[in-house]
């Protein structure tokens, strides 16, 4: 069986596109369950899934679509997957969601984290603006948006750097620092940059040895909420169940930002542990919304990789073939 990590990294799918061709009427039947609200909703992220994996104009177009719906987890994932497609083509979706303040700020960072991971210096000057957003985990977002562009354009790209084994499009490249200690320094050092801790995060991530990862979880600690939730990330990424006990603390936590409380229970589903599910279960009737939601989500994760099934992007499988 291939590792788990690549079967199920970050909590979320991070695939190799399609290497075969999906007919029109096939990506738009995809779309139609993404949309269709009377659907269970773990039904839908597979089909958003289906529709990352696919690429291309028409599946951005049907992504877009679903940015009308009600659920901020929803919404949320879709401009995750438009980052991680890295396809300019989804530039003006996203740029339409960080400028609506109607949408939900963890929405609304979601599509400037995208901007970021697509890369393209046009979007500097809106990042620019919206670096300075009322609300404090966008402008954040867009702060490390505009870092990671200017990193790449800076020509540092080609620094001897510590490999990705998640197949993530990361908002900052890992520091080129390995030893853990320091690194550590840097990861809670609260007067450094952002964009230098997020590299720390990576580097830890990368080493994935008992110590960088017990560092990793100390970090969800820190003050920016916007940091602890990309902690959540990156442990669920690494699915180690030393982990359970401070994901367990943070989504427990009523006065923790939701955001936060929503990737916890997501790293949760990834580590897929019995204990993960049952955590979950007692979060399936929280008071807001996207934390119930994620549980939900969660739990297919830990059915996902308690299965023998090898493909969580399964939405194709499921419609009848055009």
């Amino acid at each position: 069986m291939e590792p788990m990590f690549l079967r199920f990294s970050k909590t979320r799918l991070n695939l190799r596109k399609m290497t075969t061709k999906v007919n029109s009427e096939n990506i738009k039947a995809i779309g139609n369950i993404l949309v269709d609200e009377s659907r269970p909703l773990k039904e839908r992220f597979r089909a958003l899934f289906t529709l990352k994996n696919i690429g291309g104009v028409e599946a951005i177009a049907c992504i877009k679509d679903g940015f009308k719906d009600p659920s901020a987890l929803l919404k949320h994932e879709l401009a995750y997957c438009l980052g991680q497609m890295q396809d300019s083509n989804a530039n003006p979706v996203l740029i339409e969601v960080l400028k609506d303040i109607n949408q939900e700020p963890m929405v609304r960072h979601e599509a400037g984290e995208a901007l970021g991971a697509i890369g393209d210096e046009s979007v500097i000057p809106l990042l620019e603006e919206y670096s300075r957003d009322p609300v404090i985990e966008v402008a954040e977002t867009c702060q490390l948006a505009l870092e990671r562009i200017r990193w790449l354009k800076s020509g540092n790209s080609t620094e001897n750097l510590s490999q990705n084994p998640y197949a993530s499009v990361d908002p900052a490249p890992p520091h080129v620092n390995d030893n853990v200690e320091n690194l550590k320094k840097i990861l809670l050092d609260e007067n450094q940059s952002l964009f230098q801790r997020y590299r720390a995060m990576f580097s830890l991530r990368n080493l994935n040895t008992e110590q960088s990862v017990l560092t990793l979880a100390e970090g969800l600690k820190a003050k920016s909420a916007l940091f602890r939730h990309e902690i959540a990330f990156v442990l669920g990424q690494l699915q180690k169940e030393i982990t359970i006990p401070y994901l367990r603390a943070s989504l427990e936590d009523p006065t923790e930002n939701e955001m936060v409380r929503h990737e916890c229970a997501e790293a949760l589903g990834s580590i897929a542990h019995p204990d993960c599910q049952q955590i979950l279960n007692d979060y399936l009737i929280d008071d807001k919304r996207v934390v119930r939601e994620s549980c939900i989500i969660a739990l297919d994760m830990c059915e996902y990789e308690n299965s023998t099934e090898f493909q969580y992007a399964d939405a194709l499988s499921k419609i009848p073939v055009c």
